[in-house]
């Protein structure tokens, strides 16, 4: 399993339930890298999306005990439903968000892709300051890219520690 997210420089990741930042490039290699995959998230991540509606050409797992069923994504009312869903998903899984699913499934992750934004976004969700975090090393880093006005980089971190689904 694999998080991917942006990150403003204390580590921010959103501000009302929403993104602090519209950033095309970021956003191309995240549908490049999740689409034809799995991707999880919670209630409110899902929520936060146009119309609430699940992101295409993916398989979407939710969290969420007070979301309705609904046939366009797989709702798991439980932790525990949750881990069973991911175990049984094909292809490559990503965690998307919010800041409490990223804190749950972190340890379960081999890899991180963090967009960095050289900007404070008054964030109030945060993501773990990886550079902080000794189960986790940066092994790749782009040089600068600037998108809609934004210095940007692409950071990979690789988990050192990672533990196997419960």
């Amino acid at each position: 399993m694999k998080a991917i997210v942006h990150v403003d420089k204390n580590w921010g990741i959103g501000r009302g339930n929403a993104l602090m930042f519209r950033l095309p490039a970021d956003m191309k290699f995240f549908r490049q890298t999740t689409t034809g995959n799995t991707v999880v998230m919670g209630g409110n991540t899902l929520r936060s999306f146009p119309g609430g509606a699940p992101l295409k050409d993916r398989v979407n797992i939710v969290l969420s005990a007070t979301l309705e069923d609904r046939a366009d994504c797989i709702i798991a009312r439980t932790k525990r439903a949750f881990f069973d869903e991911i175990a049984r998903a094909r292809g490559e899984v990503y965690v998307i968000g919010g800041a409490a699913i990223y804190a749950m499934l972190l340890p379960y992750c081999d890899e991180v892709y963090v967009t960095k934004v050289e900007a404070e976004g008054g964030a109030d969700a945060f993501f773990p300051n990886l550079d902080a975090d000794e189960c986790f090393e940066l092994v790749s880093r782009s040089e600068p890219v600037i998108t809609n006005g934004y210095e940007i980089c692409f950071c990979t971190y690789k988990n050192n520690n990672v533990l196997p689904l419960p």
